[in-house]
């Protein structure tokens, strides 16, 4: 059949989701010669997927009609690290939401060890590197099984600091390195009662398996879900693909290298918006389009695009089901020290892509902030932490006589 796909609101999971196609060729289906994966291994991906629909599902309302890009499998990897430190009920809800309810954190530790050494290997003509780090404040005292295992299974660089610049600078100078400077910094400040940063990055770039023409690229229309329209660079290439299509939409896999892992591009139809196809994305519906995928020759016409997206997910985060672990009163983090009370200060999320004729280049990184619960020697209060523009006024505060107001913006220092 002949079909031809313009592609006015894209979609992306295939990237960020990772998935991997289950064979050599890139319209095969069934695992032959793909990323072979164990029954629990399977498992603990099977897990990844429906936390990440419902994350995603979650910004979606959350951002409206404004891009969204999300690495759910580097989210996983950041709160996976943090599991190793997190004791009894904190513990369960987080192993619950990230879908792991019924392993033990052993097997679920071994399982992400196997899963970033097979995914990072999977195909020679795709660079995709997972890198993890812990910075923890000098003075604090750290278990140690809770390094080890975070060394042992997620590789993670543990480095004791100042939390002061410096700190900040090599946290930053870290990221930048493992994006390969796609995502130049992650955090602006230190925060003086976090202890622990742990921090994950995923960088991803590949060519496709069928590249565009770059010559065939032409200025064209896209039209936004107001209703107003912009023009874009709209590249064109035609091929057999993986294809499904139904009432409400047109799905296609675009894939990369040797064919083991895709872009797949979901394109809702005439009188469906893209939030809502997005609402309606579980694993059953993904699995319904995956799985219906069949070769099929068409024309796919794909605008090229740049896109950043930052979003601090504790807000996301804590509906699903680990709210305890943001609360300083109920959280539980005895594994990393059992004397300190400590909980999630920030889930902080970073993400790049760039589509182009050739392929995909793509970074991600998740940073999960530790902080002590204010308690003893803490003033009781308030904390007005001024680091950003704000209002003064100067008064005679017998008789209100205002002497002096101002707007700082930038708080200009000289010696």
């Amino acid at each position: 059949m002949k079909r031809s796909i313009v592609l006015a609101l894209i979609l992306l999971l295939g990237v960020f989701a990772l998935q991997c196609s289950k064979s050599t060729s890139p319209l095969q289906t069934g695992n032959q010669n793909g990323v072979q994966l164990s029954a629990v291994e399977k498992e603990l991906v099977t897990a990844v997927k429906p936390f990440g629909f419902k994350l995603f599902r979650s910004l979606n309302r959350e951002y409206g009609d404004q891009n969204v890009i999300i690495s759910p499998l580097s989210v996983s990897l950041a709160l996976g690290m943090t599991l190793n430190g997190a004791a009894n009920a904190t513990y369960d809800s987080m192993a619950a939401v990230l879908g792991f309810e019924g392993m033990d954190n052993q097997t679920i530790n071994e399982t992400y060890r196997t899963l970033i050494e097979k995914l990072t290997t999977a195909d020679a003509k795709v660079l995709f590197e997972i890198a993890d780090a812990i910075w923890y404040r000098k003075g604090f005292d750290v278990l140690p099984d809770f390094i080890a295992a975070n060394r042992d299974y997620f590789d993670a660089a543990v480095q004791p600091g100042n939390f002061d610049q410096g700190t900040l600078d090599s946290i930053n100078a870290w990221v930048n390195e493992k994006t390969h400077g796609k995502i130049e910094k992650i955090l602006d400040y230190i925060n003086y009662r976090d202890v622990m940063y742990l921090i994950n990055a995923i960088y991803f770039k590949a060519v496709w398996t069928y590249q565009f023409d770059k010559q065939k690229t032409r200025d064209d229309i896209f039209s936004l879900e107001d209703g107003s329209r912009i023009s874009c660079k709209m590249m064109v290439i035609r091929e057999k693909w993986n294809y499904f299509e139904d009432d409400r939409i047109q799905a296609a896999e675009l894939p990369y290298g040797d064919g083991k892992f895709g872009m797949v591009v979901i394109l809702p139809k005439e009188g469906y918006s893209v939030g809502q196809i997005v609402n309606e994305l579980d694993v059953q519906r993904w699995q319904t389009i995956t799985g219906h995928f069949a070769p099929d020759s068409g024309t796919i016409q794909l605008p090229k695009f740049k896109l950043r997206f930052k979003d601090i997910m504790n807000n996301n985060l804590a509906p699903l089901g680990m709210g305890i672990a943001f609360d300083g009163q109920r959280a539980d983090f005895s594994r990393i020290n059992p004397d300190i009370p400590l909980y999630i200060s920030i889930v902080l999320h970073k993400t790049f892509i760039q589509v182009d004729e050739e392929g995909t280049e793509a970074a991600a990184v998740t940073l999960v902030g530790i902080r002590y619960t204010s308690v003893g020697d803490e003033p009781e209060g308030f904390t007005m932490y001024v680091n950003k523009p704000f209002i003064f006024v100067i008064r005679d505060r017998a008789n209100d006589t205002i002497l002096f107001m101002g707007k700082v913006t930038n708080p200009e220092w000289s010696e």
